[in-house]
């Protein structure tokens, strides 16, 4: 049991690491310089919403310590605009910019593909949704291991 959980957990990471390629070599075939492959992402992620750095966090669009490296460095390259809220004026909210939602359509355009590909592979909607189930559960008992919550 011990080898199998180590190698689902080497594997989503391996997973993980070639999605991001697949990003980073879209926006390279694109001519773009000033965006990484996770700043593709996090505007991806954050779509439409505006949010606060802390929410990027929070919803699991971003994993990493550079979050705010990241979203300063979109603000200055001109992807997201920041704002004070008017409500709390010591929070900062992000949301896209016209140049920030062309790349989130990219993204989206990518996802698509991939995504009408995966028939071609044997893989299914059932058994992404399986795999799906199986990583949330893993995810709430590493949870659970470090004392997060209850494993449901």
């Amino acid at each position: 049991m011990k080898d199998d959980y180590l190698t689902v957990i080497r594997l989503i990471e391996r997973l993980h690491r070639q999605f991001l390629e697949v990003i980073k070599g879209e926006i390279d075939r694109l001519g773009i310089r000033d965006i990484n492959n996770i700043q593709a992402l996090i505007l991806y992620n954050i779509g439409e919403d505006e949010l606060t750095v802390g929410e990027l966090t929070h919803r699991g669009y971003y994993l990493g310590s550079n979050v705010s490296y990241n979203v300063r460095k979109m603000v200055e390259n001109g992807y997201l605009i920041q704002e004070r809220s008017t409500h709390d004026r010591r929070s900062i909210r992000v949301r896209l910019s016209d140049k920030g939602l062309q790349v989130r359509d990219k993204v989206e355009e990518i996802l698509n593909e991939q995504a009408g590909k995966l028939g071609e592979t044997g893989i299914n909607a059932e058994q992404l949704e399986f795999t799906g189930q199986v990583l949330n559960r893993l995810e709430r008992f590493l949870l659970h291991t470090y004392g997060y919550g209850p494993v449901r």
